[in-house]
Order: C-alpha cells, then structure tokens, then sequence
C-alpha cells in the first residue's frame, strides 16, 4: 500500500475545507461549483481526503446526477454495485450511471479524490454517450474517455493544492465538451430537446410532477415519454421522479444532521413531496437498502466532517 500524498501533493486546508484534527485523523471535504459555462453538464465537484479513520463501509445513493471519480492515493474500492450481477472491482477513475439501488464502497481507513455530480443532460457531451448505456452500472473511466482518463489523473495528481486540482478539471472538461460539441447526439435534437425539457420539469418539481403531466407538457405520449426517457436516461420516467424525490429528502436529512438539528422525519417527509413518513420509509429501504435512521447512523462521522456531494448550484 503506498503512502499517503504528503501536504503538498494533496494540498493544505483552505478556509472552506472542513477537516477533523487530532489522533492523527485526516477528515478533509473541499465542494466546489464549476464555472458557470461548465454547470449545465456538471453540478459540482466534491474532493474528499480521509486517513487515520476506522475502517468504514459507505453508501452510493442513487442520485439525479452521474459520478465520476478521480482517485488521488489508493483505488476506489467497491464491493457491490447498483447491479448485482456486476462484480465489485477496484478503480483508479470511474464513471457511474443512473441507479435506483446504492452501491457499497470500503476503505481500510483512508481514501482520496475528487467526486464529479454529472448532469445526465451532460453525459454526451462529457463522456460520449448517453447516461443510459452506463445504466445501473460503474465502469473504468478509461472504458469512456479511453487514455484522457489516465491523462486527466496525472494532471490533477500533478497540481498542488485543491483549486489547482479543480482548474485542471475545469480545463479538461471544457477541452472534452468543445472536442464532442453535438456530433455524439444519437437521437434527432428535437427529441433531445424534449427530453432536457422533460428532465428539467422533473427536477424542477422535486419529482412530484405527474408523469401524465409531464408528457402533455412536452407533447408526447406516456408511452413515447417512457420509451425515449429511458433510453437516454437509463430510468423510466416514474423512476427518475422517485430518484429525484429520494435525494432531496436525503440531502434535507443530511443537511439536519451536519447542524445537528432534529431529523423530524415526519415533516421532512411532507416537505419532500411524500405522502407520510411511511412513504419516506419505503424508499430509504428500497433505494438505500435501509431504514433513514440507519443510513444517518452509519453516515454521522462523514456529515460532520461534510463528506458526501456539496448542493448542486
């Protein structure tokens, strides 16, 4: 196992790290927005840098947006992928689908790198195809981007300090963006448009917006929406909802806990767009693999370090 970068390799603290002291113990997030010509393919980049912590088994929640992973020590390690049947593996880059079940990531007490929130309206245009072929699945980046992948690690392996890691990530993409423009797009661009228009109604609504809505809103059919919709996106349109609304009742909770605030998962319930807490529930265990009170249980260290994905801008 190799040593951990040293403090000019991984880059100091800034005043908007947060990290935890003492025993040794490293516990580092650094979100960070991209530029504003990046974010209608790109939320938000997460770097992340734990050592000297127990050994931990974490969470990949299904999301709205996209992952790719930059490691910047030792591979990401997952044991289990969205996908039962795809065998978990070790990576240096990755990139994730869409998915409506979590992954589960080890680490042996430390890991390190830099968390990409991709838009699936930016899948294309970043990684060369759309969000649905990477559907429920992880890959190695090199399997997308082929050599950029190893590439973009080096530079950011090479840069000192977190901004410099986050402008070398803002360089590449915008390279990556100009280099694919449209030419990947398989659909006709009035059925794409239609689909960002459908996706953004969805976000929009916090994933309350009826599916029959939504495809009189674009013009469509339900079946013609489902159809379309999931090929681009590797989730139907009702799932996506079910998604969309998940990750803000998760954030909301996560948010809750980093301020060591009540969770009152009743009311947070009905505020996210659930009919009650049982709902609430429902979905934790079919989309998280287990109840809310649980999932904060394993999570807490890493909410109050500020570990997992900033808010999306």
């Amino acid at each position: 196992m190799s040593e951990l970068p040293s403090d000019r390799s991984l880059g100091a603290a800034t005043p908007g790290d947060t990290a935890g002291a003492g025993d040794g113990q490293v516990n580092l997030h650094v979100p960070y927005i991209p530029e504003t010509g990046l974010r209608r393919y790109v939320a938000s980049y997460s770097g992340y840098q734990q050592a000297g912590v127990d050994p931990a088994v974490h969470r990949g929640l299904p999301s709205p947006f996209m992952t790719v992973i930059i490691t910047l020590d030792d591979p990401l390690v997952i044991a289990r992928h969205p996908d039962p049947g795809q065998p978990g593996g070790s990576y240096d880059t990755l990139a994730g689908g869409l998915h409506s079940s979590p992954a589960v990531i080890v680490h042996d007490g430390r890991q390190s790198g830099i968390q990409l929130a991709v838009s699936p309206l930016g899948a294309r245009a970043i990684l060369g195809l759309p969000a649905g072929e990477l559907a429920s699945i992880d890959v190695d980046g090199s399997a997308v981007l082929g050599r950029l992948a190893g590439q973009l690690r080096e530079r950011v392996l090479a840069a000192v300090g977190w901004a410099a890691r986050f402008a070398v990530i803002d360089e590449v993409l915008r390279a990556q963006i100009d280099a694919t423009a449209d030419g990947s797009r398989a659909c006709r661009a009035s059925e794409y448009e239609r689909l960002a228009a459908a996706w953004r109604m969805l976000r929009r609504s916090g994933g309350t917006m009826p599916i029959a809505r939504l495809a009189d809103e674009i013009g469509w059919s339900d079946r013609h929406l489902r159809q379309l919709f999931s090929t681009e996106f590797g989730l139907t349109p009702k799932l996506a909802a079910r998604v969309i609304r998940f990750d803000r009742a998760r954030r909301e909770l996560q948010r809750r806990a980093g301020a060591g605030q009540p969770a009152a998962l009743a009311e947070l319930a009905v505020s996210a767009g659930y009919f009650d807490q049982a709902h609430l529930d429902r979905d934790f265990r079919e989309l998280a693999g287990c109840p809310p009170t649980t999932w904060l249980a394993e999570e807490f260290r890493n909410f109050q370090a500020g570990l997992g994905e900033p808010v999306p801008a």
